[in-house]
């Protein structure tokens, strides 16, 4: 019966694994549920929402209850495969978004076959459109496949059982249960799309088949790093949240907290210029590769419009981000407020120019830059030169200030470029002196470090870029003297906070911030200090689940994600400090003791 359906309900974020096409992306749980998806691109509504507390799901498990959960990803890929053993007996579902996406037809495939034994399985699809707000209607043709829609949304499920009982309930959601045999396959595909089918619905062999050899197309080998399977697994997130217009979108949700009982959470389905660049660079500190001239090609794109008006961030398509609005969902535990769009439209983030730089001039050295490319990077010199002594928002989205990690990122950019530009080096790197010099009169701590900002003399994890990406040396005694206090007052126990927020223990204020976690990898790399290198390395690549996704904060005390999932720039940095770590730093680690 319908009402019999398998229930859902939220779990860890740890626990969830992501599927992801470039053009949108789904969450599915232990429990098989595909809890989360945007359809049919990353900042529209959910067609499954119950991950929020909205309606909507698509439920593929074992019908008894009873059952451990495990799955893992085929390597190189965002292919999940759900296992579950339940008694004697083990069950897989093959999960996927048929990829590369196509812009405005999603196609999820789930293929279910017993590993050992029988396997009774139940299904469920309940979708959803606005969050949850319209009801699904289906119906089985005489050919059947069932098709439908909901909102404004066409559905197509094909491949289930002809001569299965679908019970429909009032609500609309469908539910069967199949029973596996030994040697037997259920292959299911579900597509949805703006506009109506006028095609036959997909071969599931040769969808599976495309996708896998789509995902061995995307995905280099990285045999020549400290943690190859980690850098190849990295790589594949950023893929799948890369769209075919170049765009990648920070995080695959919305209004996930970033600290449990705090309540702060955002929407971070768009694309943020400083976490396209900082992609751009660790791809191409591993080499370059297509992500890096996708971020290219979107940052030059957004800076050839936008020049000094550049804002923050953007939708995949380029366009401005919608204004921030509540919906009327309960909400994932510990935020029970649901945000769709970003007041990050409104801000002014001067350190998304130098980090443009950066990237444009690391494109340059992999000689993958045009001339449209250094047009960007003049309209990016043209917005820091008008623009660099106001305030701005900073790196973390704060009250505008006088940030000078904001100023010394720029430095930094104005300093690469002008190493790629004969023609311009005195202009650029003149410009950089000032803006060096500017910020050494106001933001140098007593200690001999760089503070926040003017009126600010706290420490600041971001404030080890500045070094990192050559703003000053890394020998300079304010990097130095900067690198110390980091560690002093801002890590514990392997783990680095942005900056303290309250007197106290540091994990009671927030999460630990993992990109920070792999910043102070590559500064004590620069420092010389190979041990500690590793040490914050091997520690922060570990906060994660068993599906391998980084959110933006780490939770040490009950080593609990916190955040929207997956923080795409955390799994950049992760190949970035990778790939620079392996440079003899594995060697001489292992002299030292470690």
């Amino acid at each position: 019966m319908a009402e019999d359906r398998p229930t859902t309900r939220p779990e860890s974020l740890r626990q969830y694994a992501l599927l992801a096409d470039g053009e949108r992306g789904a969450l599915i749980g232990p429990r098989g549920d595909v809890a989360f998806l945007c359809a049919p691109h990353w900042h529209d509504d959910a067609v499954f929402s119950d991950l929020l507390g909205g309606q909507g799901s698509y439920v593929i498990r074992p019908a008894d209850e009873r059952f451990v959960w495990g799955g893992s990803y085929e390597p190189g890929s965002l292919v999940w495969r759900s296992r579950w053993i339940v008694g004697a007996d083990v069950v897989e579902s093959r999960e996927a978004l048929a990829f590369p996406g196509d812009r405005d037809r999603l196609v999820l495939l789930r293929r279910i076959e017993p590993v050992r034994g029988s396997a009774r399985v139940a299904v469920m699809l309940d979708c959803r459109a606005g969050f949850g707000a319209e009801r699904m209607r289906l119906r089985r043709n005489d050919d059947g496949v069932w098709s439908g829609r909901t909102g404004d949304l066409r559905l197509r499920w094909s491949g289930l059982p002809t001569d299965l009982p679908v019970d429909v309930a009032r609500d609309g959601a469908a539910y069967l249960e199949v029973t596996l045999e030994p040697g037997d396959q259920l292959d299911l595909v579900l597509e949805i799309s703006p506009t109506a089918f006028d095609d036959e619905p997909p071969d599931p062999d040769r969808a599976w088949h495309l996708t896998r050899e789509a995902w061995d197309r995307a995905v280099p080998q990285a045999t020549e790093t400290l943690a190859p399977r980690d850098v190849e697994h990295s790589w594949a997130v950023l893929r799948g949240l890369t769209s075919s217009a170049g765009a990648m979108v920070a995080a695959a949700t919305t209004s996930l907290p970033e600290r449990a009982e705090q309540g702060r959470d955002y929407d971070y389905r768009y694309a943020w210029i400083r976490d396209q660049c900082f992609t751009g660079q660790a791809v191409a500190a591993a080499g370059g590769g297509d992500l890096l001239d996708s971020a290219v090609t979107f940052v030059r794109d957004r800076l050839l419009e936008d020049g000094p008006r550049l804002v923050p961030a953007y939708t995949t398509d380029g366009d401005p981000v919608p204004d921030q609005r509540r919906l009327e969902l309960p909400g994932y535990p510990g935020a029970p407020e649901v945000y769709v769009g970003n007041r990050v439209r409104q801000q002014f983030q001067l350190d998304a120019f130098g980090e443009a730089l950066l990237l444009l001039a690391a494109a340059d050295r992999l000689d993958v830059l045009d001339a449209d490319g250094w047009k960007a990077a003049e309209a990016a010199v043209e917005g820091i030169t008008q623009r660099y002594e106001e305030p701005d928002a900073g790196i973390w989205e704060l009250e505008p200030r006088r940030w000078a990690h904001s100023r010394l990122t720029c430095a930094a950019g104005l300093r690469a470029v002008a190493a790629r530009r004969e023609d311009r080096t005195a202009e650029w790197s003149g410009l950089a002196d000032r803006i060096v010099a500017d910020t050494s009169r106001d933001c140098l701590h007593p200690d001999g470090r760089w503070q926040r900002a003017p009126d600010d003399p706290a420490v600041d994890a971001a404030l080890l870029l500045p070094a990192l990406r050559g703003a000053v040396p890394g020998d300079d005694p304010r990097s130095v003297a900067t690198w110390r206090a980091v560690i002093e007052e801002l890590s514990s126990d392997g783990y680095v906070y942005r900056f303290r927020q309250e007197p106290g223990p540091l994990h009671e204020a927030e999460g630990a911030f993992l990109l920070c976690g792999f910043h102070l990898a590559l500064a004590a790399h620069q420092q010389g200090d190979d041990y500690r290198a590793v040490r914050w390395f091997e520690r922060n690549r570990g906060a994660l689940g068993p599906p391998g996704l980084f959110t933006e904060e780490f939770d040490v005390v009950q080593r609990q994600l916190r955040g929207n999932l997956p923080q795409a720039f955390v799994h950049a940095l992760l190949i970035e400090t990778a790939h620079t770590l392996t440079t003899d730093t594995a060697g001489r680690a292992h002299e030292q003791g470690f």
